[in-house]
């Protein structure tokens, strides 16, 4: 079963958790824990189905990976882009996970101690997951022949 289509929604479901992300930041900066609680659990929602629904994409691909066809400089900040994706997106849900349980548990010293760790780590997986999409989906030059000498 093809389901390319939804490489777009994931990059929307990326975008909107950062949204979320920023929105549950003020609220705490306000002081408004109810609402921060909120917008954060909503972030951590749609990073879950985010993962369900990229897992479910890339399988139905057989993992196939997507080139960035550019090369020179754009390929090089892209590859760095994407190293560093993915070396901080698994850590994301195990990050996440911790401030929920230390939340609900009232261990509200350790979560604010991680949170100032993870919350810029979340945002910037969040982030580059959208740019990666974009330079490897609607930016990606089309491979060719090379061009011909006048």
């Amino acid at each position: 079963m093809d389901l390319s289509f939804l490489a777009p929604l994931n990059a929307a479901i990326n975008a909107l958790a950062a949204v979320f992300l920023v929105l549950g930041r003020r609220r705490i900066s306000q002081g408004r824990m109810d609402a921060h609680r909120s917008a954060m659990l909503t972030a951590f929602s749609l990073s879950v189905l985010f993962l369900a629904l990229y897992v479910a994409r890339k399988a139905s691909a057989g993992f196939e990976s997507l080139h960035f066809h550019a090369g020179g400089a754009a390929r090089i900040a892209y590859l760095a882009l994407l190293g560093a994706h993915l070396i901080l997106a698994p850590v994301v849900p195990v990050m996440a996970i911790l401030l929920i349980v230390w939340a609900v548990r009232g261990r509200l010293d350790l979560h604010r101690r991680l949170a100032r760790i993870a919350w810029p780590i979340w945002m910037f997986v969040s982030v580059s997951g959208i740019v990666i999409y974009l330079l490897v989906y609607p930016l990606n030059p089309v491979p060719g022949p090379p061009p011909i000498p006048e």
